[in-house]
């Protein structure tokens, strides 16, 4: 298969006149500089899909349920309350409905890689399934119909608060022992067998859920894969990590922990400067999730420091109440520009684009954090590409980094075109191929649940 773009962003920069050649779902070859040819399917401006480092699909589902105000103030912890009464009717048909209209909805946006978060587990009684894997199976089927990249991460969860406290009946789906997961984490690798690319990594749910002995036991089970945990996403866990302990999340963390290049430190959002400056040294990725935690009411990551430490960092789409890439990138900037009252703050340097700079980051924070290639629009590498419709009022006029500036500040969804995983067009028109025919089918789904 042969593609042709009037500009495309390789590793290099921006090139006009750009011809892929693709062969079983990798970039085979790239030229610049030539004329479309008869059978190349052609397009305008192209970049490579964003990597999506941390959703939790079934959410999607539950998106607009908990915006009604309680009695008392309303938070992250008040939220969790109408997540579990959500999540206690889901079944593996129900969620792959769900997981796959999520995974359109983020192809539709940019992403074309999503880091799946995953810690439904088991029965609503807590037992798990014969399959141990089902729902995570479910999850594989989700991003096989839907065409985008999975990296699973299963989730060990086993305590509801720090000091092992033991947990919730509203838990129980999620709950696991350290034999058990080790056997989910075998029965997910045969769910993933038949995906293209995929990969498989572990993730602790939180220094909540987890003991120091179990921490050190997960995060061995698989050698040079990703490791992801939230941490100190809200001030009361804060609070509550120093009561227990001492310490603050991250500081509790690595001292009890080789926190390097594999972690992934979902939200990181109430960190001091010391912790910012040893995740920054460790290499470690921080999964910045902008519309969750505006919508969870979490606060903002110190994003301009850390980045001026040198730190990494990559954007997800969480509790997907809301699915855009640009908008990700475009809140993330806001809520610093809000916070230093000043424009263009993680631009990284003079005359450097925004936009552009903020895309560059993700992609490569995204693309480690879920050990995936970050080599771009090169020769060997995934042919995962995002095209913009460059008739679009966003589009015009625009060139290079613009595009990017357009995209982000002055664009929206419907600014992007075509949208390749492995070198299959997933979208076109700025619409999945099979949109009907999966919104249909979690629409049946979602009147059944909410019924």
């Amino acid at each position: 298969m042969r593609l042709w773009f009037e500009s495309a962003l390789l590793p290099e920069g921006w090139r006009k006149d750009v011809r892929i050649d693709v062969a079983n779902g990798l970039i085979a070859a790239v030229m610049f500089g030539v004329q479309p040819e008869p059978g190349d399917d052609r397009h305008g401006p192209a970049m490579p899909g964003l990597p999506n480092l941390h959703s939790h699909a079934f959410q999607r589902g539950m998106a607009g349920l908990a915006e009604v105000s309680g009695r008392s103030e309303d938070s992250f912890w008040t939220w969790r309350e109408t997540m579990y009464r959500f999540v206690a009717a889901l079944d593996p048909d129900t969620l792959q409905a769900i997981a796959a209209l999520a995974y359109i909805e983020m192809l539709e946006s940019g992403f074309t890689r999503v880091g799946e978060f995953h810690y439904l587990h088991h029965g609503p009684d807590g037992r798990a399934y014969d399959d141990r894997a089902a729902m995570a199976a479910a999850i594989a089927a989700a991003a096989q119909e839907s065409g985008i990249a999975l990296t699973l991460l299963p989730v060990f969860y086993a305590h509801a608060d720090f000091g092992g406290t033991p947990p919730r009946t509203t838990q129980a789906r999620f709950v696991n022992d350290l034999d058990g997961f080790a056997r989910l984490i075998d029965d997910s690798r045969h769910a993933l067998a038949g995906l293209d690319q995929a990969v498989i990594g572990v993730a602790p749910h939180s220094l909540r859920a987890v003991t120091a002995a179990e921490l050190a036991v997960v995060t061995t089970l698989l050698p040079d894969a990703p490791i992801h945990i939230h941490i100190a996403e809200q001030t009361r866990e804060v609070e509550a990590c120093m009561a227990w302990s001492g310490q603050r999340p991250v500081e509790w963390l690595f001292d009890r922990a080789e926190v390097d290049r594999r972690w992934c430190l979902v939200h990181a959002t109430h960190v001091v400067e010391a912790e910012l400056r040893q995740i920054a040294a460790s290499e470690a990725v921080v999964g910045l999730c902008p519309i969750t935690e505006a919508n969870l009411g979490d606060g903002l990551f110190p994003a301009r420091a850390f980045q001026a430490q040198g730190g990494r960092f990559g954007v997800g789409s969480d509790s997907n109440v809301r699915i855009d890439a640009g908008e990700e990138l475009r809140l993330l900037e806001y809520g610093q520009r809000l916070t230093h009252e000043m424009r263009n703050v993680l631009s990284n340097g003079p005359g450097r684009s925004t936009g552009a700079t903020l895309w560059s980051m993700a992609f490569q924070g995204g693309a480690r954090a879920l050990g995936a290639s970050g080599a771009g629009l090169a020769v060997g590498a995934p042919a995962d590409l995002v095209s913009f419709l460059p008739s679009h009022p966003a589009s015009v006029g625009r060139h290079g980094d613009q595009l990017i500036d357009s995209w982000v500040f002055g664009g929206a969804r419907d600014h992007i075109d075509s949208v390749w995983r492995a070198g299959r067009k997933c979208v076109s028109g700025g619409r999945h191929h099979d949109r009907e025919r999966i919104t249909a089918r979690y629409v049946d789904v979602m009147k059944g649940l909410l019924a």
